[in-house]
């Protein structure tokens, strides 16, 4: 998968040999980041899928997701904090909603932190819901998660994910 966003931004499938900036990524935007071992069991599990986004040649974003039976599931969206509030998330975000569409699924979810109004803003401006509350969700500091979900309409020219 490759995708051209905003003429700077190229959004493709993340690789093992991207893992060394995917970490500095990972440990740039999150105060308890995954581990290296995380990601190098997500890139070989079958329903783990991801987006990076380079700007330049350089990735500077990635998301994480799974396609479950009927959904996907984001598991982390990270973008470096020096490329942020520029539409890297959004684009990212963007492409996989195309793609879940055109592949039939029915809804997307993901978890956020009751804390983080910014990337909830976002959300909400890509059609996603508050649908329920994890308590404690977050190992770090026991901060709850928001659950949100996007509904979405199959297309008509794919059968819908079981």
């Amino acid at each position: 998968m490759s995708v051209q966003a905003g003429g700077e931004l190229y959004l493709r499938s993340m690789t093992v040999a991207d893992i060394d900036e995917v970490m500095a990524i990972e440990t740039a935007a999150f105060a308890s980041p995954w581990s290296r071992q995380f990601f190098l069991e997500e890139l070989q599990a079958t329903h783990a899928k991801s987006v990076l986004c380079q700007r330049d040649g350089k990735p500077i974003g990635y998301v994480i997701y799974w396609e479950l039976p009927g959904e996907l599931d984001i598991h982390n969206v990270a973008v470096h904090p020096r490329f942020r509030r520029q539409g890297v998330a959004r684009a990212m975000l963007a492409d996989i909603i195309e793609r879940a569409t055109s592949r039939g699924f029915r809804r997307m979810t993901l978890e956020v932190r009751k804390s983080n109004d910014p990337a909830q803003t976002l959300y909400r401006s890509l059609g996603f819901e508050v649908c329920g509350l994890r308590k404690g969700y977050y190992s770090d500091n026991g901060e709850d998660a928001w659950v949100m979900e996007r509904k979405l309409a199959p297309s008509r020219n794919e059968p819908l994910q079981n």
